[in-house]
């Protein structure tokens, strides 16, 4: 789950984390009353969206040569001049694709005078297990060109959960850095803070970008982006309540109502699949043979008709799906009552593109006979190979 970065920042500053002073908008006179509020001369008024590249993005409503969304004001006037150019617009970031975001909330910060900016992070190694922190000098730019054309210049640092932050660590930090003096001892106490607030909430990653020495000899995080476990939000009530379904997909908030684990895609062939590592064979046998996944879809392995009638619905609700293709291994998940749910979907949503199932595992006959039984035309498969080419056969042939 991610958050906006105003609520990154109320939430770092929690743990003891610097932060320069700024308050959250959601009208342009917020957004001028905000500035009133900070001691200025100098403001920041960004965008608010779940994408990074605001400040290189572009308002598709205002055309090629206006200003991104981070923009600089000296007065309110300038306040609230970027203010209407950014809310209800769209914001288009190379993170964002080109439907872009729209803007509805701001973030207004007071501006600071920046003498270095770093890049600090903190995420989870799933190939070690452990926790890592990864400081580089080349801050304020998008990290994977760096890490392209400057890998050297990027130092991963890893915290064993079992003993957790050490000194060291901090200062292997500042070290990374090139700072020393009270400046090496602010990073090491930045990144013990960062840490607290990583296990604190369960956090999949914590991103400081840029991490700021100030003209006055202060190290202060500037930008922070905050993802966290979705599977451990049970746990933070707390932080559901920051999650802004405006800035997810309306199909992945809708399978969420459900526990259906749903990514859309680009491709044309939506996919119901139980298992995830099934699921992402079917996606890859599909692009084998030619043509391309329009989602990932896991039921589970505990689906009821609901919830698979409910993934059938969520995939024929994407304009861009021209076929849909069913691999299901029943194991826990029995063949027929994924077949009740196929039935039951196709019947109330009227289905007009080709299905193809491929059915395997428990209760399969029973599952086949329903389908059989159903007087809807459905393609069956013996195979996974079978499936993929009959599905992409009978899309071109649409």
């Amino acid at each position: 789950m991610n958050i906006h970065e105003y609520q990154a920042k109320e939430l770092l500053a929690k743990f003891g984390v610097p932060i320069p002073a700024g308050i959250a908008a959601m009208t342009v006179e917020e957004a001028v009353a905000a500035a009133a509020q900070l001691p200025g001369p100098l403001y920041v008024v960004k965008a608010q969206i779940h994408a990074g590249g605001r400040g290189k993005g572009k308002f598709k409503e205002l055309g090629p040569d206006a200003k991104g969304g981070v923009r600089l004001a000296k007065t309110a006037d300038e306040v609230r001049a970027a203010a209407t150019d950014m809310l209800g617009n769209t914001l288009v970031t190379i993170q964002t694709g080109d439907a872009g975001k729209q803007v509805n909330r701001l973030y207004v910060t007071d501006g600071v005078d920046i003498a270095k900016e770093f890049y600090l992070a903190l995420l989870v190694d799933r190939v070690s297990g452990k926790i890592a922190i990864v400081a580089s000098t080349e801050g304020g730019m998008n990290i994977e060109d760096v890490a392209h054309d400057s890998p050297e210049k990027i130092v991963s640092i890893t915290v064993d959960p079992a003993t957790g932050i050490m000194p060291h660590h901090g200062r292997s930090v500042a070290a990374a850095l090139g700072l020393s003096g009270d400046l090496a001892k602010q990073a090491a106490n930045v990144t013990e803070k960062l840490y607290a607030a990583f296990i604190g909430t369960d956090a999949e990653q914590i991103e400081i970008n840029p991490l700021a020495v100030t003209d006055d000899g202060k190290l202060l995080v500037l930008d922070a982006k905050v993802a966290f476990d979705g599977n451990a939000m049970f746990r933070h009530k707390d932080l559901m309540e920051l999650r802004d379904l405006t800035e997810e997909d309306p199909a992945e908030v809708e399978a969420s109502k459900y526990d259906l684990a749903y990514i859309k895609l680009d491709g044309n062939i939506g996919c119901m699949v139980n298992g995830a590592g099934l699921a992402m064979a079917t996606m890859d046998i599909i692009k084998l043979n030619g043509e391309f996944p329009a989602n990932f879809l896991d039921v589970g392995g505990g689906a009821t008709t609901e919830k698979v009638t409910a993934a059938f619905k969520i995939i024929l609700a994407d304009p861009a799906v021209k076929g849909i293709l069913v691999n299901i291994f029943g194991g826990i998940m029995k063949c027929d009552i994924i077949a009740n749910g196929i039935v039951t979907a196709a019947r109330e949503v009227n289905l007009s593109v080709p299905l193809v199932v491929r059915l395997e595992g428990t209760n399969v006959e029973e599952g086949k006979a329903i389908l059989a039984s159903s007087g809807l035309k459905i393609v069956a498969a013996n195979d996974l190979g079978d499936a993929a080419k009959k599905i992409v056969a009978e899309v071109r042939a649409a």
